[in-house]
């Protein structure tokens, strides 16, 4: 089975933000409580929302949910996290899930460094 090739940042955030109008537009109850849910989910509590991010993160590479990494990377990375710490999570994640995670610990490898590229150049969105 081909490839599909890999979607930059800018088209994961233009898809995303597609997805979420539908989403949205939908107008169900239980989308929006869901969908309020897993926001809430990332606030500060006990955890930081800060350290939930990072939590997303990991999370989301051994689900193997590459649209899910790249939302996490991008809030990872406007919370101030260093590429250091970031690829340390990536192995936690790695570690945790084993093999299977290695194609996805790649694509978050690449879309760190259009984050990193972004936050360098000042467009990286607020």
């Amino acid at each position: 089975m081909p490839r599909m090739p890999r979607r930059t940042i800018a088209e994961f955030r233009a898809e995303r933000a597609k997805g979420q109008e539908a989403l949205l537009s939908a107008d169900h109850l239980g989308l929006k409580r869901f969908l309020r849910l897993d926001s809430a989910a990332y606030e500060d509590g006990a955890l930081d929302a800060r350290t939930k991010e990072l939590l997303g993160l990991v999370a989301s590479a051994v689900l193997r949910c590459n649209d899910c990494i790249d939302y996490h990377l991008e809030q990872c990375v406007k919370a101030g996290y260093t590429r250091e710490q970031v690829v340390d999570a990536l192995n936690v994640a790695l570690v945790v899930g084993g093999s299977i995670v290695i194609p996805h610990a790649r694509h978050g490898m690449l879309s760190l460094d259009e984050l990193f590229a972004e936050k360098a150049a000042g467009t990286l969105p607020a």
